[in-house]
């Protein structure tokens, strides 16, 4: 175990970009122990991006940690790019990585929009799955997305003031319509502070104590651009999958060893989201965090995901 809350710091042992489309090139990395377990790191949003320290929730010596940038995300290519971008086409691009990778079972992290696509892709693909630990679950139904554009107002009242507050009055009603609209606009001055705005919303209200840290990360360009419009782009569309299809699928996955680690107070992605996936698959393991929000940052959403990640190592 780690003497802190996270593995110390490392680089990748190899990287490179996989042309995945016409249109799309995505960044991959590799980092760990080359002949260690695999382990698949999906990051959030969709199209918040990977970290460095994305890399230190993993044990370097028992451990080959994969990452990668989703498409239109971080240091993937074009940024923010929402053509030729659907959950299918994110769950063939981690097929396309597995394959040349030559993996033929991997465990598979994810938190947030990233506990979504990994449930996608484990249903899709249950004998590519090794383990599944996931960690503030969304699963992109209509409440949750309703939730995220107006729910959150009754617990951040003055951060949803100014999210709402950058449409005219006139447009609040449509949040989403409002804000596809103007982050598709090809001006910087129009879509630039629309995905700032955007993404320091989630950001605001993403932790349990006040962070500006994490409101700053999220208003960074890169970030904030490719959250906002990916975001935006699989709100309205259901995450192109049917409602309610990842709680209805989860049979497909039941013998797949697993981990659901989620804060009380996660007000992005609420807890009783989490909680319906635990009805669904109690085999896994279900671990409610009492002091904690959404961030997989939150010190003891940390701590329970290292514990995730030592006791999947060798299994």
């Amino acid at each position: 175990m780690p003497g802190h809350d996270l593995f110390p710091p490392l680089e990748p042992f190899s990287s490179g970009r996989l042309r995945v489309s016409p249109l799309h090139e995505i960044y991959w990395e590799q980092s760990g122990k080359p002949d260690g377990k695999p382990i698949l790191f999906l990051h959030g949003g969709p199209g918040a991006g990977a970290s460095p320290d994305h890399r230190r929730f993993f044990d370097p010596a028992a451990y080959r940690i994969i990452i990668f940038d989703q498409r239109g995300a971080g240091r993937s290519t074009p940024l923010g790019e929402i053509r030729e971008n659907t959950t299918q086409d994110v769950i063939a691009d981690i097929e396309s990585l597995r394959e040349l990778l030559d993996i033929e079972r991997w465990h598979v992290f994810g938190g947030s929009w990233g506990s979504t696509l990994a449930l996608a892709y484990a249903q899709a693909h249950p004998s590519r799955v090794s383990a599944l630990i996931l960690r503030g679950i969304f699963l992109s139904r209509r409440k949750e997305i309703e939730w995220f554009l107006y729910g959150l107002r009754h617990f951040f009242p003055e951060v949803w003031s100014g999210f709402a507050g950058h449409l005219p009055e006139a447009e609040r009603d449509d949040l989403l319509r409002g804000y596809l609209k103007r982050l598709a606009d090809p001006d910087p001055a129009v879509h630039r502070p629309a995905a700032q705005s955007w993404s320091t919303y989630e950001g605001a209200c993403s932790t349990l104590l006040p962070s500006p840290e994490t409101v700053s990360a999220f208003g960074r360009d890169r970030t904030a651009i490719g959250l906002a419009r990916l975001e935006a782009h699989y709100f309205a569309n259901g995450s192109f999958m049917e409602e309610g299809q990842l709680l209805r699928g989860v049979g497909r996955i039941r013998h797949i060893p697993g981990v659901i680690i989620q804060g009380r107070y996660d007000n992005v992605c609420p807890p009783v989201t989490a909680w319906e996936l635990a009805q669904a698959w109690p085999e896994a393991g279900f671990e409610m965090i009492p002091d904690a929000g959404h961030s997989a940052m939150e010190p003891n959403i940390r701590r329970a995901l290292i514990r995730a990640t030592e006791n999947f190592k060798y299994r």
